[in-house]
């Protein structure tokens, strides 16, 4: 079973997480004034890269927060995880993502 480090109570199995999509999505500042064209893609539009992809999960079986995930697609392999707000940690050998919530 995949184990999975809550930033708030640590290590769980990963029947109490549920997984919700691509992290650090900025809402639009004004989405009254959107087209529909722009509200579709800030809905729907998401990266689905092979490789190393920042995602938001929910603890749902545990203190219900939801917090970011750094996690390798291919491998299912969770790099690190981190409380919603704080910016994306950077890699080794790569420059920090600045200014991402």
């Amino acid at each position: 079973m995949l184990v999975i480090h809550c930033p708030y109570c640590g290590p769980r199995p990963e029947l109490e997480f549920r997984h919700c999509g691509q992290a650090h999505i900025a809402r639009p500042l004004d989405p009254s004034a959107q087209t529909a064209d722009e509200w579709g893609e800030y809905l729907y539009l998401r990266e689905n890269p092979k490789g190393m992809h920042a995602e938001r999960w929910r603890h749902m079986h545990g203190c219900g927060r939801f917090f970011n995930a750094l996690r390798d697609t291919t491998t299912d392999f969770f790099v690190t995880t981190y409380k919603c707000g704080e910016p994306r940690p950077a890699l080794p050998g790569t420059a920090p993502a600045g200014g991402q919530r």
